[in-house]
C-alpha cells in the first residue's frame, strides 16, 4: 500500500516536471514571441515535446535534448497558405522547397478542381501534367488520396477542399448544361463522400471552363451538402473584373442559401478600367459581416496573377475539354468568332485578354521544347517578333503548346491589394504549387509569389511601408486560416497545438523572386518546424518530411 502511494507521488512528481520543467525535446530560447493571437510580442521561450508545443514562456535551466537560440528574432507559428495547388505536386517532389523557405508549414489546396474523385474522364484531361512531371495515379477517392501522400511524406502538412468542378466533371463531363436531378443529386452524394473522408468544404473556380457553365442554384445545392458537416463554401468567383460586384453578390447568396460560411479566394480588382474598386468591394464585405454573413477573404501580396494561357478564350471555345478547344482553334469560322471577342472584349465570362492587354501577358510556362525560348516574354514582344497581331499570335502559341502554356497577367493595382490587405478579414495564400531551384520543379518562369508572397507581405507591407502591424500579418497568416478552415490545434503557439514554428529576422525578412528571375528562395527565415521537426535550418531543407495530411471537420475514419 505504502509503496503504491510513492509510485504514485513519484508519477504526480514526474509529470509535473515534463509539464513545467522539461525535459523537452527542443527548446526555442530567447525569442520575441509573436503568438498569432494578435496580441503584442513578448520574450519568451517555446518547449516542444514530440509534436506539440508543451510550455510557452521562461525556461531557463529546463532540460531539452536540444536548444535553438533566437537571439531576439520573431518566434511564430508557422504559417499558413490559404491556396497552395501543391496537391500533386508534391508527388513529384515532396520537399516543398518553396514553401518552407518562406515559413509556410501548411498548404489549403483544391480550387474548383480537387484531388478526388477521379474517374477516367478526368485523368484523361490530367495526363499532359501528370506526364509532365511523371506522377503515377493510384486513388479514385480523397482517403485514397490522402493514404498515397501519407506513403510519399511531405515536408508541409495539407489539407484539402473537394472541387464543385471535380464533382461536375466526374459526372457530367465537360458540356455546358445543367445537371439533371439525378445527377445532381450525384454530385451531392460525391460532396458527401469527400466531406466525410475529410475535405474543408466545398470550392468553385467559376471563371473557368466548365466551373463556369454552373447556375447559382446547382452551387447552393452542392454547398448545403458540405454544410452538413460543417465545411465551409470557398470560391474564385466567377468574375474579378467588370462583374466583381455581381460574383462577390453571388457568392454571398450560396452563403445564404446553404446556410454555410463564405470565403472568398486571392480577391482581386482586374482590369485597369476596374481600378479603385476594391473601396466598394470592402464595404461589400463589410456589409455583409454586419448582416450575419460568415464572409471573409484572402489574397497574394503582387498585383499580377497567373493562371493558363487558355483562359484568355471565351467560354464557348472551352466546351467540351481541351481537345474540343484545339478543334476550335483551327476553324476558320471559330478563330474568326474568337479573334473579335478578344478585341472587341464581348465575352461570356471574364476578359483576360483585355483585362492585362498583350503587354501584360508574360508567358510563364511554355511545353513545347521548340517554344522554350518565349518564356519570360510578353504576348506582346512574341507577336512583334512573329510580325502578326498579339490575337494569332496568341492562338498560334495555343495551338502549338496543345493549350498547355501558363501565363502571367498583369492586371491589378497596388492601391488596391493595399487595402484588401489592409483589412482584418483577409489571409494570405500563394496561390501556386511548390517549387524549387533544384530538381523536377526547377522548371519555366511561376509567378513570384510561388516563393515570396509571405515574406514580401512581411518585408513589403509590415516593414517597410508599416501597412499593418507585425502581430496583425503574423495573426493573418496563422490563427485567422486554421480557425476560417477548421484546422484543429494549428495556428497558435500554444501548449497542446502542433509545433508548427517558423524563427524569422523582422529586419531582415524578403522575397527574393522576381518576375525575371523567380528561382529564388526567400531570405530572413531562420528555422521552420512541422510537426516538431525541423524542416527548414541554416537556408537549407533538413532532409526531415514530417507533414501530415490534415482531415476537416467531417472527417470519418
Amino acid at each position: 500500500m505504502r509503496t503504491s502511494f510513492i509510485v504514485c507521488c513519484l508519477l504526480v512528481l514526474l509529470g509535473c516536471q515534463a509539464r513545467d520543467g522539461g525535459p523537452y525535446d527542443l527548446i526555442i530560447e530567447n525569442g520575441r514571441i509573436v503568438d498569432g493571437t494578435g496580441n503584442p510580442w513578448y520574450h519568451g521561450d517555446v518547449g516542444i515535446r514530440g509534436d506539440k508545443i508543451a510550455t510557452v514562456g521562461k525556461l531557463d535551466g529546463a532540460m531539452a535534448k536540444r536548444r535553438i537560440d533566437a537571439g531576439g528574432k520573431i518566434v511564430a507559428p508557422g504559417f499558413i497558405d490559404m491556396l497552395g495547388q501543391s496537391e500533386l505536386i508534391l508527388l513529384a517532389d515532396h520537399r516543398a522547397m518553396s514553401k518552407i523557405s518562406q515559413g509556410i508549414t501548411t498548404e489549403v489546396t483544391g480550387e474548383g478542381g480537387s484531388a478526388a474523385p477521379l474517374n477516367d474522364r478526368i485523368l484523361e484531361e490530367w495526363k499532359p501534367f501528370l506526364d509532365r512531371y511523371t506522377i503515377s495515379v493510384d486513388w479514385t477517392t480523397l482517403d485514397g488520396y490522402f493514404r498515397r501522400l501519407e506513403v510519399n511524406r511531405s515536408a508541409i502538412n495539407l489539407a484539402t477542399f473537394v472541387g464543385a468542378t471535380q464533382v461536375r466533371g466526374y459526372v457530367i463531363g465537360y458540356e455546358n448544361r445543367e445537371p439533371t436531378p439525378q445527377e445532381l443529386e450525384a454530385m451531392k452524394q460525391l460532396v458527401r463522400e469527400a466531406m466525410q473522408q475529410g475535405a474543408l468544404g466545398l470550392s468553385t473556380s467559376l471563371v473557368y471552363a466548365p466551373a463556369a457553365y454552373a447556375k447559382t442554384q446547382e452551387l447552393i445545392e452542392l454547398a448545403k451538402a458540405a454544410a452538413e458537416y460543417g465545411g465551409i463554401y470557398i470560391s474564385h468567383v466567377r468574375d474579378e473584373g467588370d462583374k466583381l460586384i455581381q460574383s462577390l453578390l453571388e457568392a454571398a447568396d450560396i452563403g445564404r442559401g446553404a446556410n454555410i460560411p463564405v470565403h472568398v479566394w486571392h480577391l482581386k480588382v482586374s482590369g485597369k478600367q476596374n481600378w479603385g474598386t476594391m473601396v466598394n468591394v470592402v464595404k461589400l464585405f463589410n456589409v455583409h459581416r454586419e448582416q450575419g454573413l460568415d464572409m471573409t477573404a484572402d489574397l497574394y501580396s503582387y498585383p499580377a496573377g497567373a493562371t493558363s494561357l487558355d483562359a484568355t478564350m471565351p467560354g464557348w471555345a472551352m466546351e467540351g475539354g481541351r481537345a474540343k478547344l484545339l478543334e476550335r482553334l483551327k476553324d476558320p469560322m471559330a478563330v474568326g468568332r474568337i479573334k473579335v471577342q478578344l478585341e472587341e472584349g464581348a465575352f461570356d465570362r471574364q476578359n483576360f485578354y483585355r483585362d492585362a492587354g498583350p503587354e501584360g501577358i508574360l508567358l510563364s510556362v511554355i511545353d513545347n521544347p521548340d517554344f522554350k525560348k518565349y518564356e519570360g516574354k510578353r504576348l506582346s514582344e512574341v507577336a512583334r517578333e512573329w510580325k502578326k497581331s498579339p490575337a494569332d499570335a496568341l492562338i498560334e502559341l495555343l495551338i502549338a503548346d496543345s493549350a498547355r502554356s501558363g501565363a502571367i497577367y498583369f492586371l491589378m493595382s497596388e492601391e488596391d491589394v493595399r487595402m484588401a490587405m489592409a483589412q482584418p478579414w483577409t489571409a494570405f495564400n500563394t496561390d501556386s504549387p511548390a517549387s524549387a531551384t533544384d530538381g523536377p520543379l526547377n522548371i519555366a518562369k511561376p509567378h513570384p509569389r510561388a516563393y515570396g508572397s509571405f515574406t514580401r507581405a512581411l518585408g513589403t507591407y509590415v516593414r517597410e511601408e508599416r501597412l499593418i502591424p507585425l502581430e496583425e500579418a503574423v495573426r493573418k497568416m496563422t490563427s485567422f486560416p486554421a480557425q476560417r478552415v477548421g484546422l484543429q490545434g494549428r495556428g497558435l503557439l500554444k501548449p497542446g497545438y502542433f509545433a508548427d514554428v517558423v524563427v524569422f529576422d523582422a529586419e531582415r525578412v524578403t522575397d527574393k523572386a522576381t518576375f525575371e528571375n523567380p528561382h529564388q528562395y526567400s531570405e530572413g527565415i531562420d528555422v521552420v518546424l512541422v510537426n516538431g521537426q525541423p524542416v527548414w535550418e541554416g537556408a537549407a531543407f533538413t532532409g526531415n518530411l514530417p507533414g501530415r495530411a490534415l482531415r476537416g471537420p467531417g472527417y470519418r475514419r
